[in-house]
């Protein structure tokens, strides 16, 4: 192979190729004409995708501007004020819940060494399987008045309604509950990975002028490991922020219920605009939070670990609590909702409409994430080609759609969408006296596009870690021997990151089988989703029935928690013995 190559070189620094003709000249000329065309094109196409993608947050952007109508005025005087209370009483309660448990168990279980430690270690991630909305279906049927636990304590005592008191979980600190037990894995992880990537050195030095393990916790690691720690947090508050389904179930007026009300119930998209653009104003601020937080972050570790790390054993009663404490959210956040979804989800029959929403959700779901790994390839190898400011500025922007709640983002979409279709009918109507009726909003196509918008920044990341694995030397020797930059991605990069790849294509497709806000608000008439689908059922009570489309979710959603496991455990295979 070396010495084909060798062959190749030479090949192309023979004399002749230095006395070329005339029309050699030319012809190299054109090639090099050719190119430029072809580069401008690609360029062009960048940012023709980036605008499109960009065109739902510009468009709740832009009704800022709008002047305030009849129905806004209504929700300003009435109901402005409670979706903003709550929204941030729910920001804080999460933010609380997330940190408490992650920051715990991840300083448990990456300096300690306590019964169960290493199943407990990847366990801590399953509740990122599990939709919060699910979790708040399953904690109603067993904890609701009709449910088992209260039909349990009425009977035992002989008790009747009124005659106990029992915490209500339709309420904020419910939904509180709900959303902190399957977020905290976000600060888990960032948490853990920070810790067990801070100097042993200066764990020790702390340790040798008698700081105790709440003072090294405190005084060292935790600062140390805050910049990871707000990331996680941001993630999760970004999260809370988006969340519909449990906040709509458990009856708690939120900016995200706020949309749907004034969209559906009171008809203006305007208002319901401005209050997207309001919530959207919050996600931006908790990204500059974030940012600045890390900005501001002036710790630093002197040298590396220089040997892994080892964890302190811990026997006997202090063992076993941190077992019992480590466990706790596991049991909270998965166990206990798992196995009420599999007891009701085996008490039902699979008909063929489940097959129905099963197909429908399956084969959108594959759909979205094939074309969002294709726009990343395109948009990850562009940034590679074109390693401009302007490039790398207009893909983040892309890409800032995952920020974005799914309700924002429906906004968004469906009204330029629908000036667009209204427009084409009614050209269609006065050229031909035929009506398209709605062509793109009342289409999967809106779908595919929300899902897009929402989801790229996942694949992207996959796509561009991958990219940055291939050594800029590859790409000279692959253009060195005559190769097309589309040749270079085909042959030689797309190869070489395709584990990279198939994590984004899984990413995506179990994003979109969860996803429901932006699909409830977008979907075309008559076609349901399994998210959907559990919501609706979970909604007129019929929790046992919402069960089988519930556990495929959860089911699903347990393969990339998985491949998280397995890729955390390579990546600190030194740290975690």
């Amino acid at each position: 192979m070396l010495k084909s190559r060798c062959n190749v070189y030479m090949a192309q620094i023979k004399p002749d190729n230095f006395l070329a003709k005339p029309r050699d000249g030319i012809a190299t000329a054109a090639r090099f004409q050719v190119k430029k065309t072809s580069s401008r094109l690609f360029i062009a196409f960048l940012f023709l995708t980036i605008g499109t993608l960009s065109l739902p947050v510009l468009t709740v952007f832009s009704f800022i501007f709008e002047p305030a109508g009849a129905v806004w005025n209504h929700l300003v005087n009435t109901v402005l004020s409670d979706y903003l209370t709550n929204s941030l009483l729910l920001l804080l309660g999460v933010a609380v819940g997330t940190l408490s448990m992650g920051i715990t168990t991840a300083w448990f279980t990456s300096m300690y060494d306590f019964p169960g430690r290493k199943a407990i270690e990847w366990a801590l991630l399953l509740p990122l399987a599990m939709p919060a909305y699910i979790i708040a279906y399953t904690y109603t049927g067993l904890l609701d008045f009709a449910g088992p636990v209260q039909t349990f304590l009425r009977e035992s005592f002989g008790w009747q309604y009124g005659d106990y008191w029992f915490p209500e979980i339709r309420s904020l600190f419910g939904a509180v509950c709900m959303l902190s037990f399957v977020l905290y894995p976000y600060v888990y992880l960032l948490a853990r990975s920070s810790f067990l990537e801070q100097s042993t050195v200066t764990i020790e030095a702390a340790r040798t002028l008698g700081a105790g393990p709440w003072k090294r916790f405190f005084h060292v690691a935790l600062p140390m490991a805050r910049p990871a720690i707000v990331a996680g947090a941001s993630l999760a508050l970004m999260e809370t922020l988006a969340d519909y389904g449990t906040v709509q179930y458990f009856g708690v007026s939120t900016f995200t219920t706020g949309i749907f009300r004034t969209w559906f119930g009171l008809g203006d998209q305007g208002a319901a605009a401005q209050l997207a653009a309001m919530l959207l104003g919050f996600v931006l601020l908790l990204i500059l939070l974030e940012r600045y937080s890390r900005k501001q972050a002036k710790y630093h570790q002197q040298g590396s670990r220089q040997k892994p790390h080892q964890r302190q054993t811990v026997t006997g009663l202090t063992g076993w609590i941190m077992s019992l404490l480590s466990l706790m959210p596991i049991v909270l956040g998965f166990l206990i909702p798992f196995l009420l979804l599999s007891q009701w989800a085996l008490g039902q029959s699979i008909d063929k409409a489940f097959f129905l929403l099963a197909w429908n959700s399956l084969s959108l779901a594959f759909s979205a994430a094939l074309l969002a790994l294709t726009l990343a390839i395109i948009l990850g190898y562009g940034q590679r080609l074109f390693p401009t400011k302007s490039v790398q500025a207009g893909v983040r922007v892309a890409t800032l759609g995952y920020a974005v709640p799914g309700t924002v983002i429906a906004v968004g979409i469906i009204i330029p969408l629908a000036w667009i279709d209204n427009k084409i009918d009614a050209w269609a109507i006065a050229a031909f006296d035929v009506s398209t009726g709605l062509i793109f909003s009342g289409s999967i196509f809106i779908l595919l596009f929300a899902y897009l918008v929402r989801f790229l920044a996942v694949a992207l990341g996959s796509v561009e870690s991958g990219l940055q694995t291939v050594k800029p030397s590859m790409d000279d020797s692959a253009r060195s021997l005559g190769l097309s930059p589309l040749q270079v991605l085909r042959k030689v990069h797309l190869p070489i990151i395709r584990p990279s790849l198939f994590t984004a294509l899984l990413l995506v497709f179990v994003d979109v089988l969860k996803e429901l806000p932006a699909t409830l608000i977008l979907r075309p008439f008559n076609f349901n989703t399994l998210a959907v689908r559990a919501y609706e059922l979970a909604s007129d009570e019929q929790l046992a029935s919402a069960a089988p489309a519930a556990i495929t979710i959860v089911l699903t959603g347990l393969i990339p928690v998985i491949l998280l496991n397995r890729s955390i455990n390579q990546s600190t295979i030194g740290s975690s013995q």
